[in-house]
């Protein structure tokens, strides 16, 4: 499209020689750089990414709203030729009246068709889908704000950026950012992000909807593949998607002193013009969530909930659960630990409410006894500084019933099991390889000198050294076992 406006502007382009390929040269010099009419040569060479000055990526792109138009046209027909039909009620507001968009509920992949029907805005989005081969330039046409989720700098130098271009005088397009940060199920509104509310600026909500018969389009941490959603979609005769821009939220002075009020306020008003409940989840509660349950933790369900009343209990300033473990000084029968004892060991009010809700959480049957060491393992077990790895150390030696590193094969398939999701049989397997002196007991060490040999266990000891040096970036499952619990 771009070599025919050259061609229509009156260039004649004419290529002496053959173009090597990426893996033969990766990297292209061209000289003389003289005008910038130079630019063709790039869209002769098929958009490669390009070294260039860093002023460039804070000034908006000269004459891009010109394509802009076009492009919309072209994702849109894209969108109605798979069978997508998209709706839009209200006005989409200007720059000026709204520099951010804020998009609710995100809960698909083919919400990113949004942008098309709004102008192509600025969006804020992980590196490394800049990073795609098959998208990634259509994403930097945006001048996205890049974030790696996981970093604190990088979250604190996106807020910075939102700032700048919101209150710039440059004309930069709208930014759209979807707060909740992570994909849901639409049946709720988690907490949003701050980050769109930083600046204190007017901001319009848009509500996006898809009202068909059948659910072909939610796409969540335990939901069917992209791959298999889309196919899906596509084999219905017609989807429908409805986009709602909802009137432009004013702060006032004391929204735009406190971000977290402004953000509440804004999804107040989006959950209700959608008619669903909020939720107090966050992006990092889905996380911990999605990670034990991959681990197969215990009451992997409820330690959002579980962490939530740590804090409140002030458990994670003294580390006191760390401390119970490494002083070798537990209880009598962990398997069974009364709520007085549990109260002492953790050093609680029994007759602090928020005691007592911890207690029953583990508690499900109303027994009047927990095991304190399922306890132990999944408050400790989803650390930050923790790596798969760790946590299998971990459980080694809270399901130690010798007190002495000695695992039995019930102690070893424990640990297993609540750590790696392998099941008791692949666990005892595993234990009869590792105890070839049959002495009825192994230790961590062992476990570990039998794991390093073995190719099944690889991914674990690489993805353990990538926890420990290399950022995460929104990835939360440590492994891809091959056996799992039926």
């Amino acid at each position: 499209m771009i070599r025919c406006l050259f061609t229509a502007g009156g260039f004649r382009l004419r290529v002496i020689g053959k173009q090597s390929d990426r893996t033969s040269a990766p990297v292209v010099a061209l000289a003389p750089h003289s005008s910038f009419m130079d630019s063709i040569a790039m869209v002769y060479m098929g958009g490669p990414s390009i070294v260039a000055k860093g002023e460039t990526a804070s000034i908006p792109f000269f004459g891009s709203m010109k394509l802009t138009s076009i492009l919309c046209f072209l994702g849109q027909s894209v969108y109605r030729i798979g069978g997508m039909s998209v709706v839009v009620k209200g006005k989409q507001a200007s720059r000026n009246e709204a520099p951010i968009l804020v998009i609710a509920p995100h809960s698909t992949f083919l919400d990113g068709g949004i942008i098309y029907a709004i102008g192509y805005p600025s969006i804020i989005v992980r590196r490394e889908s800049g990073m795609n081969p098959y998208i990634g330039k259509m994403i930097n046409f945006t001048q996205p704000v890049y974030v790696w989720r996981d970093d604190p700098d990088s979250r604190q130098n996106t807020i910075k950026e939102i700032i700048s271009r919101a209150t710039s005088s440059l004309d930069w397009p709208q930014i759209l950012i979807f707060p909740e940060g992570t994909c849901t199920n639409r049946s709720c509104l988690i907490t949003f992000k701050p980050g769109a509310f930083y600046p204190g600026v007017p901001i319009q909500p848009v509500c996006i909807r898809y009202p068909n018969k059948l659910d072909t389009v939610t796409w969540t941490w335990e939901g069917p593949s992209a791959l298999k959603l889309l196919w899906l979609t596509l084999t219905q005769p017609y989807s429908y998607c409805e986009i709602e821009f909802l009137p432009v939220y004013n702060p006032n002075e004391e929204e735009k002193r406190d971000p977290k009020l402004f953000a509440n306020n804004v999804r107040a008003v989006m959950a209700k013009a959608l008619g669903v409940p909020v939720s107090d989840y966050t992006y990092g509660d889905c996380k911990l969530m999605a990670r034990a349950k991959e681990m197969n933790l215990p009451n992997s369900t409820s330690l959002v909930e579980v962490q939530k009343l740590r804090h409140r209990l002030s458990l994670h300033q003294a580390n006191v659960e760390e401390n119970l473990l490494n002083s070798n000084i537990l209880c009598e029968n962990c398997t069974k630990v009364t709520f007085p004892e549990f109260c002492k060991l953790l050093n609680l009010s029994p007759s602090d409410h928020a005691t007592q809700h911890l207690f029953r959480l583990y508690d499900k049957n109303c027994t009047g006894a927990i095991d304190f060491r399922d306890y132990l393992l999944g408050v400790l077990a989803l650390s930050n500084s923790r790596t798969t790895l760790d946590a299998v150390k971990l459980a080694c030696k809270i399901y130690d019933t010798s007190g002495c590193g000695r695992l039995s094969p019930e102690d070893f398939s424990k640990a297993l099991f609540h750590t790696l999701a392998f099941s008791k049989d692949y666990a005892y397997e595993i234990f009869g390889q590792v105890d070839r002196n049959k002495l009825g007991y192994i230790t961590f060490d062992n476990f570990l000198s039998y794991a390093e040999k073995k190719a099944e266990f690889a991914n674990l000891f690489s993805l353990s050294h990538e926890e420990k040096f290399i950022p995460r970036n929104g990835q939360i499952c440590p492994n891809d076992y091959s056996r799992k619990i039926d």
